[in-house]
């Protein structure tokens, strides 16, 4: 609904409610209506424009409000705010209405309400009221503010406030508009006299504030018509104006000159005069805002308003300040000071104001210090009155014991002791029954218990002052302090952003982070912002002291959280612009303020004390007072806290604070680091040591206690505990903790000891961001507060630490620490010498700098990190007093320096070799130590640093381009010269204590090899990198090369056995593979050449290390590396290698050698491993010999010595060296002479070379045959070693050497040895072959043993077609197939040789020989077969020396060794037997072919040989067949029968021969003789029987004189005497078939059946027909001479079998005619073949006689007796079965089937009959040759 609407009802209203009343109201009313209901439009603008029918509209109103009906009048007043606010009023019914207003005034409340309304709308809406009009409309509302109705009077207040903002709002929209009506101005007369022209709006302005001044004043106003105006309400307008329009004031002189000339007087009067509080509060709010907004134009006015303020303030003082101050009622009320406080505290929180401040009143000479005499006013403020404030028990820590010394803790933070003194003393005694009310009424500050829930100066609406909290002026005194603080920080911190690291910076120029302090002196001094800035320096340099000291007090009292949050924010504020403006001083106070708040002194001492006591008590009983007093927070005086000492959260943010502004102020703390670091590095051990020490608390973990990196802490440590006495302190405010743990200040999280701990590392990480002079700074404070603790702590503890070998741990004695020693560290308060500490601060925070900042340290000039920072650290790592875990740790951070920077360096440019080398001798400064003690630390120091080298190398050794002779020095350092005797001690060995085969012991280390623990630690990690440097051989010059080689030798020779094995075998190597490949380039190869030889001399001086390992590795690398590169070297190296290298290799050896030998008893010691040294070298000796002798060693002008020495050296090893050795040295030699070349212009070199060898062979077998170690001629050995027997390796290789020697001789010329070298030759190998002292035969039994299958080789290899030669090989070998049963031997046991007392167990072992017999003797076959045409070997007797050999086996037979072992081969006598016959074949027919060339003697001497050898062979015993099986003895007489075949075929056709002296036959004869026996008679026949022998039995004779006297008995051929008989029946002999066929044979030759070769036949019958004959003699007579004993008692088979055997042949032989003639006469070979004639003059007897022995039956004739006796005997005789044609044919034996033997074709072919068979027994037998003897003689014919 419109206003027009509103107003049309409005009149309805007022002519219906005038209807009956007042009619012409109505009238009016509806006349008005009607206007308006016709034209709405016309009718407003008519009114508006003064028209001629306003009048007709306005009439009703103003009737209606003179009826003084208050219903009417109300509504007339609504229609008039209806046209008002339609504007639909002229103005020039402005004056009537005010006028009828005025008349309705005094009508009822809502009138004057609606008076107040209307009045507000008309002035609102018609700006254009001006003066007077303006006045009365004023005058309206200020009678109704006087109103005694509250309603009326608040809503005119309230209107009048508007109405007068209205009007000074006119001026502003006057000032807005440019052009002012000139007419319109008026002429003002100033305050000051001045008269000035002012628009209509100004005038009233200035009139109606002048009257508010003048009423306030109680002075009469000029533009108001009032008479009095209440001052509270004037001041409260005046604030009004004030407030909202001070910048028009500013722009109006004249308003300005009311500020001065009315307002300030009277505001200076109303806070002089006696205080009211209405009117004090009203003026103070004024004066509020005249300083506020007018301080500069009102100059004078704030100094004074100041400075009363100032006085107020400080009114509490005492009363001599009251009446200094001309205060006239003395002291003044406590509200005014708060008053006065409140509005500092709004004045403080405008800097901008504070600095206008300074610069008026501070700034200059003779000033009135305004702004000093504030701060020490408020200083004196809040410390006025300790005892109300509290103390902060946080302050102090948390479990630190209170005690008396504690004023002294608060004096340090600038407490008043004396007003805190009895406090504390209460609280130190004060009982259990006391702790309740102290916490009740406990002291303290905060915003809840402190302030005020309006604040004073804001109760306008109070008559009397309210009741304000005792503690609300110190707060406000605090907010004050904390105002001011934050004012500097938002007015310099944006300022040092945008001017230090946020200005414009050059291209390339880096972000700064870390900023320096502002200079103002580099600043525009025009800015306005230098200007500011210089104000706030000059402010604060003014000012700190004060503010310290107040800041100080304050946060060591008992302030809640957020109060001790806003007076730490003050502390960092203060601090950091301090900082940003170049105030070293102030900043370092805050900083030692913050340093002390957050770091205790107490807590830190009490830490030792605490862990002393937990430890030796831990569960000592608590009193109940104490436990009371800790459930609540407190501690008893004297008593123990059950939580170890630490931080508590306000140390912990205070700690916060002072790492924060250090971080800020980074860039520009320069030398005040030293005591911010001293203070983090002792909250740091807090921290630490607090979180590791707490057996107390089950929930605590004991970590390592490390002092950057604590493991684990107590949760409850400055957390929730800490927490909960923070809200308790609080007093008051204790009931909002809880909440604030939720909602906590940003500077009161994050407070646990990991976070703190973050925080500080955060510090030291911001680092980086400095330039290089803050950095420098910094790392000098760092360094300088490390150096300053370590000292400390070597003086203190010196006597206490012991330098054990774990670094790890500190050893400190506390109970041992004297009272002396008990340093501080200023206000740290650390006890060091009873401070557990595993490290230093400084040192440990200095490793992850240097590693934040490798750029420095790389591409910064040294002076500004590197220096210092390697300079400290090698300072604590070299001193001989430091702690031994700081030097540790000290090492351990430079080493990672070192590591980091070659690895962030670029590979280009100038500044690599530079950087490189600073690392390099920064760390030779660690390894290499002036003094090297056998201490641990030392140790532990110098292996961190050659890690660190190692990791250097791993990472970047191939960046490196310098620096090489440090590393190699370094390297150096480590190895320790040895000095070592090359002999193991043997005493030592002898008197250690048995070991068991079981216990594991490693092998001790010869002596002069110290085996230190940390030495061998440094040589292993040291060999490491060496090993890297090794790898980038290719980088290294010739120089640096031969430094590498040099330091390779020195770990060669070091005590670890595996580093010196790789150095000498791996390294050099790999060294030697660089050096050579450089030699390719032609201008170097000299350098390098000789480089490589300095390589080889230092690998020959590991070559005789006392380690066989080591020396096996030089040896190797050596020769490999000859071997590898001998190929490119000249003959010049060559020549210095083989005399400088190879030679010296093994004189050195040898002697070493010689000297394990002296040194043990009798020589006879021989060290294995020495040996295998020499081995290895003389192998790898033969492998270059044989590579290189042709091409490289023989050209050298110097072959021929350096051969001869080389061959002394082998025959010296022969000589004395071990077998071992002797054998490796004569394949070394073996070798080389396979290398001579046989061919071009070195063949007369290698001739040469082969005779000084055979040389050296001839002395190494004249050593063999005498067993001997030094030959005649040869030199003398060592007079102690006894000689070692040479083995059958060494025998073999020597033979190998000879075979060698032959063969490359015989390349050359193609001739074989001389007869005499080839006689040696075959002397050699059977000394060889026969050397019976080996230790290390070989089974020989089935195979030959290696040196008789190479002895045999070498035979094989002789050429048999010189002259001898072929008998020379023959009389040798024949030689070896007798070795088995003349030289087989038994080889010592080794058991048996050590103890005789415990015999081995083992078989015992034999050299045999047999493998080697089983192949010589088919080897005698053949070669005879190949030269028996020779005579030679019929000469000189070579044939004999086969046979000879032969005969051993045949004639051992059964007692030859076994064949073979796992084979089957046949007996050796059997393989002798076949060969034997083989032979026997062929000599016959071969010596009649070349009889004239073989003498008579020697053929003699062949066959009696051959007949000795059927001796043996047919007589030999055979008595080990008897235990065979029947069929194996069967086989066994039928192998046998090739002998007596052999002698039939191919003997006895030649035995007649004339050469063959008779005896040879007649001993023939005999072998037959005793090989047909059957039976053992020689003991019957030739001694009588003993009487014992009565009983038949005859004792037989032992059978080693069976055949003893075989060939020596009497013959008893022809004797007529008979024998004796006997019962007995004697030892019947085995092998009855090969006697009968013996028999046989002896028959066979004496018979006429064989019809080739006849005259000699006869010559063989002549001469055996007596042997025959006594055989047969011998069986006939000795069975007559039994039969007569024996009667009846029957025969054994083989004597009657025997009888009837020899019956049948003597019946059934003819001989030849004369045979026994010629065998009787004195020479039967001469008469074999022709007889004389018979002598006829003989007697008839005689010529009988001579007749019959000329008879073919003349052996029946000589038996003609013995056969008469056996047909004489009367008892039956042995008879056998046969036919009865046998008779007629010939009379057999049949027993024995097998007798029909194949010896002959004769031999019993008709036997056999097929007729039916008779019995015939010896008397027939014997008949039919007494038959055969009538038909001889004719008797019967």
């Amino acid at each position: 609904m419109s206003s027009l609407a509103f107003l049309v009802t409005e009149l309805q209203s007022l002519a219906s409610e005038t209807r009956r009343k007042h009619p012409d109201v109505r009238e009016a009313a509806e006349k008005s209506l009607a206007i308006l209901r016709s034209s709405p439009e016309q009718a407003t603008a008519s009114l508006a424009s003064d028209g001629p029918q306003s009048d007709d509209l306005l009439r009703p109103v103003f009737m209606g409000c003179a009826t003084r009906n208050a219903k009417v009048v109300a509504i007339s007043l609504g229609s008039l705010q209806r046209l008002i606010a339609l504007k639909a009023v002229p103005h020039s019914g402005v004056p009537v209405i005010i006028n009828t207003m005025s008349d309705c005034m005094n009508q009822g409340v809502d009138i004057q309400l609606r008076i107040l309304q209307t009045l507000l709308s008309l002035i609102t809406n018609f700006p254009a009221v001006h003066g007077g009009l303006l006045g009365d409309a004023l005058l309206l509302c200020f009678k109704l503010q006087e109103s005694r109705i509250a309603v009326v009077s608040s809503t005119a207040a309230a209107t009048l406030r508007q109405l007068v903002m209205f009007v000074v709002d006119k001026v502003v929209d006057e000032d807005r508009r440019d052009i002012v009506d000139v007419t319109a101005m008026v002429e003002t007369t100033l305050p000051n006299g001045d008269v000035k022209s002012l628009g209509p709006s100004a005038q009233d302005a200035f009139a109606v504030f002048q009257d508010l001044c003048l009423l306030a004043n109680a002075e009469r106003p000029r533009f108001l018509k009032l008479e009095i105006l209440r001052k509270t309400f004037a001041l409260e307008l005046i604030e009004s104006v004030l407030t909202n329009y001070h910048d028009l004031f500013r722009k109006h002189d004249e308003l300005l000159l009311l500020l001065q000339h009315h307002l300030s007087p009277l505001l200076l009067k109303g806070l002089s005069d006696r205080p009211s509080f209405p009117l004090t509060l009203r003026s103070t709010r004024v004066v509020f805002l005249l300083l506020k907004q007018f301080s500069s134009e009102l100059k004078t006015e704030s100094e004074v308003f100041l400075m009363l303020l100032i006085r107020i303030v400080g009114s509490e003082t005492g009363e001599a300040d009251m009446i200094e101050a001309g205060h006239p009622q003395g002291s003044r009320p406590l509200w005014m000071r708060v008053l006065a406080m409140e509005i500092m505290r709004g004045l403080c929180s405008d800097a901008e104001l504070m600095r206008s401040i300074w610069d008026r009143y501070d700034a200059e000479e003779g000033g009135s210090r305004i702004f000093t005499s504030l701060i020490a006013s408020l200083k004196r403020l809040v410390t006025e009155k300790p005892s109300l404030l509290g103390v902060g028990t946080q302050m102090f820590g948390v479990g630190v014991p209170a005690s008396a010394s504690s004023t002294s803790d608060l004096s340090g933070y600038g407490l008043d002791v004396g007003g805190v003194a009895g406090m504390v003393a209460n609280a130190a005694s004060a009982t259990v029954s006391g702790v309740a009310s102290i916490i009740s009424t406990e002291a303290g500050l905060s915003l809840h218990g402190s302030s005020m829930k309006l604040q004073c100066i804001d109760q306008l609406d109070k008559a009397d002052s309210p009741v304000i909290p005792e503690a609300y002026i110190y707060l406000l005194g605090v907010q004050c302090l904390v105002a001011l603080c934050e004012g500097f920080a938002s007015f310099t911190g944006p300022l040092y952003n945008s001017l230090m690291i946020q200005r414009p910076r050059a291209a390339g120029e880096p972000v700064v982070r870390a900023p320096p302090a502002l200079d103002l002196a580099s600043l525009s001094p025009e800015e306005p912002a230098t200007k500011q800035l210089r104000t706030v320096h000059d402010m604060m340099e003014s000012g700190w002291p004060a503010l310290l000291a107040a800041l100080s007090f304050l946060i060591s009292t008992n302030l809640s959280d957020e109060l001790f949050v806003d007076v730490l924010g003050s502390y960092q504020a203060l601090t950091t612009v301090a900082g940003m403006l170049g105030l070293s001083t102030p900043r370092d106070a805050f900083f030692t303020s913050l340093a002390r708040l957050a770091i205790p002194t107490r807590v830190v001492s009490s830490l030792d004390s605490y862990s002393i006591s937990a430890h030796t008590d831990p569960t000592t009983p608590r009193s109940a007072a104490s436990t009371f007093s800790e459930n609540l927070g407190l501690a008893l005086s004297g008593s123990i806290s059950s939580q170890p000492p630490g931080f508590s959260d306000r140390n912990m943010a205070c700690l916060k604070v002072l790492v924060n502004s250090a971080l800020f102020l980074a860039g520009s703390l320069d030398e005040s680091w030293f005591n911010i670091l001293e203070a983090l590095q002792n909250a740091d051990y807090v921290l630490t040591l607090r979180g590791t020490k707490n057996p107390a608390s089950k929930r605590t973990n004991t970590g390592s206690g490390q002092t950057s990196h604590p493991s684990s802490r107590t949760a409850s440590s400055s957390g929730s505990q800490a927490a909960g006495q923070s809200a308790k302190a609080g007093g008051a405010h204790g009931s909002i903790g809880q909440v604030q743990q939720h909602l906590r200040h940003p500077l009161l999280s994050d407070l646990d000891p990991d976070s703190m701990q973050h925080a500080i590392q955060r510090l030291f990480d911001a680092s980086k961001n400095l330039d290089d002079g803050a950095f420098r700074h910094f790392v000098s404070s760092l360094c300088s507060l490390s150096s300053a603790m370590i000292g400390m702590q070597s003086e203190g503890s010196q006597s206490l630490l012991m330098d054990s070998e774990s670094v790890d741990e500190l050893v400190t004695s506390p109970s041992l620490s004297p009272p002396e020693l008990a340093h501080r560290r200023r206000v740290s308060g650390i006890h060091l010498p009873r401070t557990l500490r595993s490290g230093d601060f400084g040192i440990s925070k200095l490793g992850g700098v240097a590693t934040l900042n490798m750029h420095r340290l790389i591409y910064r000039s040294p002076d500004i990190a590197w220096d210092p920072i390697t300079g400290h650290l090698l300072s604590v790592i070299r001193s001989n007093v430091a702690p031994a875990a700081v030097r540790v740790q000290a090492a351990r951070i430079l080493d990672d320096i070192l590591v980091v920077v070659p690895r962030n360096l670029s590979s280009t440019g100038e500044l690599q070799p530079k950087v490189q080398r600073r690392v390099l001798e920064v760390l030779a400064q660690q390894v290499i130590l002036d003094y090297v003690g056998v201490s641990g630390t030392n140790t532990e120091v110098r292996r961190m640093g050659f890690e660190t080298l190692h990791q250097i190398l791993q990472a970047s050794g191939h960046t490196l381009v310098v620096g090489w002779e440090i590393i190699f020095e370094m390297l150096g350092s480590v190895c320790k010269p040895v000095t070592v005797a090359l002999v193991p001690s043997a005493s030592v060995e002898t008197l250690a204590p048995p070991v068991s085969p079981d216990t594991p012991r490693g092998k001790p280390l010869p002596l002069g090899y110290a085996n230190e623990k940390g030495q061998t630690s440094l040589v292993k990690i040291a060999f490491q990198s060496l090993t890297l440097v090794c790898d980038s051989l290719t980088s290294l010059s010739p120089e640096h090369l031969r430094l590498c080689i040099s330091t390779l030798g020195q770990f060669g020779r070091q005590a670890d056995t595996n580093i010196a094995l790789t150095a000498a075998e791996s390294l050099l190597w790999g060294v030697s593979d660089s050096i050579q490949a450089k030699r390719k380039d032609t201008e170097k190869e000299p350098e390098y050449s000789a480089l490589w030889m300095f390589l080889l001399v230092e690998v020959l001086g590991l070559c005789t290390d006392a380690r066989p390992e080591v020396r096996v590795g030089a040896i190797q690398t050596l020769f490999r590396t000859l071997q590898l590169y001998g190929a490119t070297l000249s003959l010049e190296t060559w020549d210095e290698c083989v005399w400088k290298i190879t030679f010296p290799l093994l004189d050195a050896i040898t002697a070493a050698i010689r000297q394990v030998s002296l040194a043990n008893e009798g020589g006879s010691f021989s060290d294995p491993h020495w040996d295998e040294s020499k081995i290895l070298a003389l192998q790898s000796i033969g492998s270059i010999f044989n590579e290189f002798l042709a091409s490289k060693i023989m050209p050298l002008a110097s072959f021929v010595d350096a051969w001869d020495t080389f061959a002394g050296h082998i025959l010296d090893s022969w000589m004395n060296d071990s077998r071992a050795v002797t054998s490796t040295a004569l394949r070394c030699l073996d070798k080389a002479i396979k290398a001579l070349p046989s061919e071009g212009d070195s063949a007369g070199k290698t001739v040469g070379a082969l005779q000084r060898v055979w040389t050296a062979c001839d002395k190494m077998g004249v050593a063999i045959f005498t067993k001997t170690s030094i030959p005649a001629g040869a030199v003398t050995p060592t007079p102690a070693r006894s000689f070692q027997p040479f083995t059958q390796e060494s025998l073999m290789v020597f033979v190998d050497v000879i075979r060698s020697v032959r063969s490359v001789g015989r390349s050359i010329d193609n001739q074989e040895w001389v007869y005499e070298r080839l006689e040696r030759l075959m002397s050699i190998l059977k000394d060889v072959l026969t050397y019976p002292d080996s230790p290390d035969f070989r089974p020989d039994i089935d195979s030959l043993s290696p040196v008789q299958t190479v002895v045999m080789e070498v035979v094989d290899d002789v050429n048999l077609s010189a002259s001898g030669v072929s008998s020379l090989v023959l009389r040798d070998l024949s030689e070896y197939s007798t070795l088995p049963f003349i030289a087989a031997f038994d080889i010592p046991s080794a058991e048996v040789s050590r103890s005789s007392s415990t015999p081995s167990k083992s078989p015992q072992k034999r050299v045999t020989y047999i493998a080697l017999s089983k192949k010589v003797m088919p080897m005698l076959v053949n070669l005879f077969l190949r030269f028996k045409d020779q005579p030679m070997i019929y000469v000189d007797g070579t044939l004999e020396r086969i046979f000879s050999a032969y005969a051993i086996p045949m004639k051992m037979k059964y007692e030859c060794p076994a064949p073979s072992k796992f084979g089957s081969d046949p007996p050796l006598w059997k393989t002798a037997t076949n060969n034997f016959l083989r032979i026997v074949r062929e000599c016959g027919p071969q010596i009649q072919q070349i009889a004239n060339d073989v003498p008579g003697n020697c053929k003699e001497t062949i066959w009696r040989q051959v007949i000795e050898t059927f001796k043996g062979a047919i007589l030999a015993d055979c008595s080990a067949t008897e235990t065979l099986p029947p069929d194996v003895q069967e086989a066994e007489e039928n192998f046998d029968l090739a002998l007596i075949a052999s002698m039939e075929i191919d003997v006895i056709p030649y035995m007649g021969e004339g050469h063959i002296p008779d005896y040879l036959v007649v001993q023939l004869a005999k072998i037959l003789h005793q090989g047909s026996r059957l039976r053992e008679v020689d003991s019957y026949l030739s001694n009588p029987p003993s009487p014992a022998l009565g009983t038949g039995s005859v004792a037989p004779k032992p059978e080693s004189d069976r055949i003893s006297q075989d060939f020596e008995k009497v013959d008893r051929f022809g004797s007529p005497d008979m024998t004796i008989g006997t019962t007995e029946s004697g030892r019947f002999l085995p092998r009855e078939r090969f006697s009968y066929w013996c028999f046989d044979l002896l028959f066979l030759i004496c018979s006429n059946t064989a019809k080739d070769k006849v005259s000699s036949r006869k010559r063989v019958a002549a001469l055996c027909i007596p042997t025959l004959l006594e055989r047969c003699r011998m069986t006939l007579v000795e069975y007559i001479a039994d039969e007569s004993l024996r009667g009846n008692l029957p025969f054994p088979r083989i004597r009657e079998e025997e009888l009837l055997y020899v019956l049948q042949k003597l019946h059934r032989l003819e001989l030849w005619p004369g045979t026994l003639w010629a065998a009787l006469s004195e020479s039967p070979s001469k008469y074999c073949e022709e007889l004389p004639n018979i002598d006829q003059s003989l007697q008839p007897t005689q010529l009988i006689t001579d007749a019959v022995k000329r008879s073919r039956k003349a052996h029946l004739f000589h038996f003609y007796s013995v056969l008469c006796e056996i047909v004489s005997i009367p008892r039956k005789m042995p008879s056998i079965w046969s036919s009865k044609d046998s008779l007629r044919s010939s009379i057999t034996v049949t027993t024995l089937s097998a007798t029909k033997s194949s010896v002959t074709q004769s031999s019993f072919a008709d036997d056999v009959v097929h007729h039916r068979p008779i019995e015939l027994d010896a008397r027939t037998v014997v008949k039919e040759c007494l038959k055969e003897i009538g038909k001889e003689m004719g008797v019967g014919r």
